[in-house]
């Protein structure tokens, strides 16, 4: 009999994660989250882990990794529309904790790569290895500790992911991160929170990546400077989450999803072919027309409205989200 198919990343991680709190105080675990919910929110470093025991990591799986996949996912689809046919042959995740960055990898590209995931919690860093033994792509996975911050040395690898790493890292080691990021690989993806601390931070960042000489593949569609003038907004979007029963339970929510809002680049030293135009907003759908929100080529952002009498366009606009290229490939032909 032919064993059974491995199931997709994002099944596979939702099946590692549940029972993760069996065993664990419901209160204490409500009472980790809260805290990491604190720290998620705030935007102070710190110099101590924040993930301190396996209470701690387990409540953290089960809060943030579902989130943090999504959003990694997103942002590396869109990278890899903007790099066709190329696929990284290693991968490390600087500030990875229990690895669900290395988890969105796998669902974007397939078939095994050399990983590394870093982080100086060694809590998070053995039940990352945990979870991560029942799936084929990360079995051979390796979880190291390190410093996140100046003193930190990058091996060589084609792609380097940093997810909601910069908030914890003062100025000086945020800017000493994406500098050894660049120098050690083919391509680097920055996730940060969808606020304005968070693109502010995503900014800096892509300029410092632009200096270096990398190519940013999305979601702009240029690498000239932002068109968002530094104060007045900021550049975010939104992943949707499903809710596993632990997940409400751990969150005390009752809805069956949550929307992850983030910001990020994508940047790479390869040949790029970013998109036309990026929807920046939600759109608006209206009787007969559908308002996009765009960032453009120019770089400018620009609304357009696209009408029944658009045809085929329209059609394709009232099924663009948020954060999606426009036209859409299918349109461009």
């Amino acid at each position: 009999m032919n064993a059974p198919a491995p199931l997709p990343a994002a099944d596979s991680l939702r099946a590692a994660l549940t029972g993760l709190l069996d065993g664990v105080p419901s209160r204490q675990a409500a009472a980790a989250v809260e805290r990491l919910i604190a720290h998620y929110r705030g935007a102070t470093p710190t110099d101590t882990p924040i993930l301190r025991d396996r209470a701690d990591v387990a409540a953290y799986a089960a809060y943030r990794m579902p989130a943090t996949f999504e959003a990694v996912h997103s942002a590396l689809r869109a990278f890899a529309d903007a790099v066709p046919g190329w696929a990284p042959g290693s991968h490390v995740d600087v500030g990875g904790g229990t690895g669900a960055a290395a988890w969105a990898v796998s669902a974007t590209w397939d078939g095994e790569r050399p990983v590394t995931v870093l982080d100086w919690a060694a809590p998070a860093l053995d039940l990352g290895r945990e979870l991560a033994a029942g799936h084929p792509a990360l079995r051979g996975a390796r979880w190291e500790r390190a410093r996140i911050g100046s003193a930190l040395t990058l091996e060589p690898a084609d792609l380097v992911t940093v997810s909601y790493v910069l908030n914890e890292l003062t100025a000086p080691d945020r800017a000493a991160l994406v500098d050894a990021a660049a120098g050690a690989a083919q391509a680097v993806v920055i996730v940060e929170p969808g606020t304005p601390d968070g693109y502010a931070r995503m900014i800096e960042a892509r300029d410092r990546l632009i200096a270096a000489g990398f190519h940013v593949a999305a979601p702009c569609p240029h690498s000239a400077a932002c068109p968002i003038v530094p104060g007045t907004d900021w550049c975010h979007f939104s992943a949707r989450v499903s809710r596993s029963s632990l997940h409400r339970q751990i969150k005390g929510g009752t809805l069956p999803y949550e929307d992850e809002k983030f910001s990020y680049v994508a940047a790479t030293r390869l040949p790029v072919t970013p998109a036309p135009a990026r929807v920046v907003r939600k759109p608006q759908i209206r009787k007969g027309q559908v308002l996009l929100d765009l960032c453009e080529k120019d770089p400018a952002l620009n609304r357009t409205t696209v009408t029944k009498r658009h045809g085929a366009l329209y059609r394709a606009a009232r099924d663009t989200g948020w954060g999606d290229p426009w036209p859409p490939p299918s349109a461009q032909d």
